[in-house]
C-alpha cells in the first residue's frame, strides 16, 4: 500500500473472501483434505451411490431435516433445483410470486413469460419486504427465503400458514445451514453447496415435503418436461434421485468437496453452530456499520436483515466508485468480490456466512476505511 505508513499499517484478514457465491471455503479446507476414493469412478458404482447418499444423509444431519422431507441432489445449482420445482408442480392450482430481489425476479419471469401461468406477483423494492400477511395461502407460493442481491430475507415461518392448500416453495440458497426454517412449513426448498456451505458450483440440492411428493403423484403439467426435470414415472416418484441415484452424472469432485464442508459442520456442532457463526459475523459487520457515518445498511430493518448476504451502501456512492472501491481492496489482498450485484442499488454486499472467520470481518473494517478515505481524497 503505497499511501499508508507500513507501521501503521492494519493487519489483513486471514482469509479476504467475502464473495457471495461462490462463498469461502471452511476455514479447514485443504485440497489434499477432500477424499479421492470415488474419483474416477462411475456414479452409478456401488462406491459412488454410497457416496452420493453419505452427502445426502450429512446434509439431513446438519439441516435437522426430519424423516418426512427427501433430499435429491440435482443438476443446475440452486436455480436449476428450483426451476425443477416450477415445472413439475405449478399449474394444478393458483399461483403467487413474490420478488424483493433479482432472483425473486426471474421466478416471476419464468412463471409469467415461460410457464404463462399468469400468477399474482408481489413485489418490493431493494431492501423491504412485500407484506407478507397478504400472501393467499390457497395459492402455491413462490419465494427467495433469503435475498442474495438484497440482504432481505423473511422474518421466520410465522407467516407461513400451517393449514395452507397450496404449496410453499422456498429458494433457501443463502439461507439453509444459516437461518432457523421450519421444515413443516416447507413444502420444496432448493440450495446449492457453494453459499452457506462453501462446496462448489454446478450442483442443486432439491427438498420436497409430503405434500409435494402428493403433488408430483397426483399431477401432470401441461407443458413438455426435459428429461433433466422429470422427477416421476409412471405416476411415481422416482425414488432413487433421493437416495443418490442422479438424474444425469454428477461431478464427484464436487460431491467429495460437500462431504468435506458438511463434515467440518458436523465437527463444531452442526446447524446451530453454523448458525452461529453466521450470527457473530453479521454482528461483527453491523459493528462496523454503526462505527461509520459513510457506510449505512441496505437493509434498514433488523428483523429482515440477512446474516450471511448483507448489503451495504456508501454514503454518495455510484456504480463507478464501488468498482473502484472494491478494486482497491482487491489489489491490496484486504477483501475479494465485494461489490453489491449488478441489479442491486450501488453498494457493498459482504458476505458473512458460517465458513468466514469473525475476525476477518474484524479485520476488515479498518480497510474499508483505507478504501473510502483513499477514494473521496483522490
Amino acid at each position: 500500500m503505497t499511501d499508508m505508513n507500513p507501521a501503521t499499517r492494519p493487519p489483513l484478514p486471514q482469509r479476504p473472501f467475502f464473495s457471495s457465491g461462490p462463498c469461502a471455503k471452511p476455514p479447514v479446507w485443504e485440497a489434499t483434505r477432500i477424499a479421492t476414493q470415488s474419483l474416477g469412478r462411475s456414479h452409478r458404482s456401488k462406491l459412488g451411490k454410497a457416496r452420493l447418499a453419505l452427502c445426502i444423509d450429512l446434509m439431513r444431519e446438519v439441516l435437522g431435516l426430519p424423516d418426512t422431507h427427501l433430499i435429491g441432489i440435482v443438476p443446475g445449482s440452486d436455480t436449476g433445483a428450483y426451476e425443477m420445482a416450477m415445472w413439475t408442480m405449478l399449474g394444478a392450482r393458483p399461483v403467487t410470486t413474490m420478488a424483493w430481489e433479482s432472483f425473486g425476479e426471474g421466478w416471476v419471469t419464468d412463471a409469467v413469460k415461460q410457464l404463462k401461468i399468469d400468477p399474482v406477483v408481489m413485489r418490493a423494492d431493494y431492501g423491504q419486504i412485500p407484506d407478507l400477511d397478504a400472501v393467499n395461502w390457497d395459492h402455491d407460493v413462490l419465494f427467495t427465503w433469503n435475498g442474495t442481491t438484497s440482504g432481505v430475507k423473511v422474518p421466520g415461518s410465522g407467516w407461513i400458514a400451517a393449514d395452507r392448500a397450496g404449496l410453499s416453495f422456498a429458494d433457501a440458497t443463502s439461507a439453509v445451514f444459516a437461518q432457523d426454517i421450519d421444515w413443516t412449513k416447507v413444502d420444496v426448498a432448493t440450495f446449492s453447496w457453494q453459499k452457506v456451505l462453501g462446496g462448489e458450483g454446478a450442483h442443486g440440492v432439491l427438498i420436497l415435503g409430503p405434500r409435494a411428493v402428493e403433488r408430483l403423484e397426483s399431477y401432470t403439467p401441461a407443458w413438455p418436461l426435459p428429461k433433466l426435470f422429470r422427477l416421476t414415472k409412471g405416476g411415481k416418484l422416482i425414488d432413487g434421485i433421493f437416495h443418490g441415484e442422479t438424474i444425469n452424472t454428477p461431478s464427484m469432485l464436487a460431491v467429495e468437496d460437500a462431504i468435506l464442508a458438511l463434515e467440518w459442520a458436523q465437527s463444531i456442532g452442526g446447524g446451530p453452530a453454523m448458525k452461529a457463526r453466521a450470527d457473530a459475523n453479521a454482528a461483527a459487520l453491523d459493528r462496523i456499520v454503526q462505527g461509520r457515518d459513510w457506510l449505512e445498511h441496505l437493509v434498514a430493518d433488523p428483523e429482515i436483515r440477512s446474516n450471511t448476504s448483507v448489503c451495504l451502501t456508501v454514503e454518495g456512492a455510484d456504480a463507478d466508485f464501488i468498482k473502484r472501491f472494491a478494486r482497491l481492496l482487491e489489489d491490496e489482498g484486504a477483501a475479494y468480490d465485494i461489490a453489491g450485484y449488478r441489479d442491486a442499488p450501488a453498494g457493498l454486499r459482504i458476505w458473512c456466512g458460517a465458513t468466514v472467520d469473525t475476525a476477518d470481518i474484524e479485520a476488515l473494517g479498518p480497510w474499508l476505511d483505507y478504501a473510502w478515505h483513499a477514494l473521496k481524497s483522490a
